[in-house]
């Protein structure tokens, strides 16, 4: 298949345009701040597994033995940060935890400022 030059630059205007399509729609995934409070901010199976780095597997175990709080919109999985904090202190070794709490720390509210 060949495509001369006014082909390929309309081929990639469209794919541009889609791009930047699917990224706003990602962004308003990812922006929950404007609809969730602090403390309900979720995450999904995924977004767990690699945080932890652990299998889908690992997190299903993990929920059968009732150690970590979820979950289900529909046939997805979501588990609340708050939920995810306290598991990984009670059950993870001191640098999974470190590595949480780095990538989704905890706000301090004014209370919380002597602590």
């Amino acid at each position: 298949m060949y495509l001369d030059n006014n082909d390929f630059v309309s081929w990639m205007e469209k794919l541009s345009s889609k791009l930047n399509e699917i990224g706003k729609d990602l962004k308003s995934f990812t922006q929950t701040k404007d609809i969730l409070e602090e403390d309900e901010k979720i995450m999904d199976n995924q977004d767990l597994a690699f945080l932890l780095k652990v299998s889908y597997r690992t997190l299903q175990r993990y929920r059968s033995a009732k150690k970590l709080p979820y979950f289900m919109i529909g046939h997805k999985t979501y588990y609340r940060i708050n939920d995810v904090r306290s598991f990984v202190h009670e059950h993870m070794d001191l640098g999974t935890y470190k590595s949480f709490e780095e990538k989704h720390p905890k706000d301090k509210t004014p209370n919380d400022a002597s602590v």
